[in-house]
């Protein structure tokens, strides 16, 4: 259990800090999102596009399910919690960050949401997804980073303060 989770919403900063938190603590980094970009060839709007949000969901869950890793830093896909499975097993794997964004914050980050590969079913907004997705977030995370001004130094400086913590708590 020596891998670092990250999970939140998309434009929270998971790979950015991520590859940043891999770096100082001499682990690997894995982007999931990437990770079925190549598994599948195309991008993730592609898949949402041709296979539908289940398709992608399930490709998804599946990337999760693959993963056997150890001192790495994973940035998942914002929607990997909608996999209790996939979840399941990354918890198995480590400790699960949530970075936590502000919606008002979040929407200025998220340009074009559909280009991106975010799941977002016909007719619902930013603020749906939102109100939709935090609980998920909150029940799977074992450590919450609440991203103030989203400056990237503050918010690993804040993951590694919170894992040191645990560690030395033995949490």
């Amino acid at each position: 259990m020596d891998n670092i989770i990250l999970i939140g919403m998309p434009a929270s900063g998971k790979s950015t800090a991520g590859v940043v938190l891999a770096k100082l603590m001499g682990y690997d980094f894995i982007d999931t999102d990437l990770l079925i970009q190549r598994r599948e060839g195309r991008k993730l709007s592609e898949i949402i596009a041709e296979r539908g949000i289940g398709g992608f969901l399930a490709a998804e869950a599946a990337a999760c399910l693959s993963l056997r890793t150890e001192r790495c830093v994973i940035a998942t896909g914002g929607s990997a919690v909608y996999s209790p499975e996939g979840m399941a097993h990354l918890k198995s794997l480590g400790r699960v960050v949530y970075l936590e964004v502000p919606f008002d914050a979040l929407a200025l980050r998220l340009h074009d949401i559909k280009e991106r590969g975010v799941v977002l079913r016909d007719g619902q907004t930013l603020k749906d997804l939102y109100d939709e997705r935090v609980p998920l977030y909150r029940r799977y995370a074992d450590i919450t980073v609440h991203e103030g001004d989203g400056a990237l130094e503050e918010t690993v400086n804040a993951v590694l303060g919170k894992m040191l913590g645990r560690i030395e708590s033995g949490e």
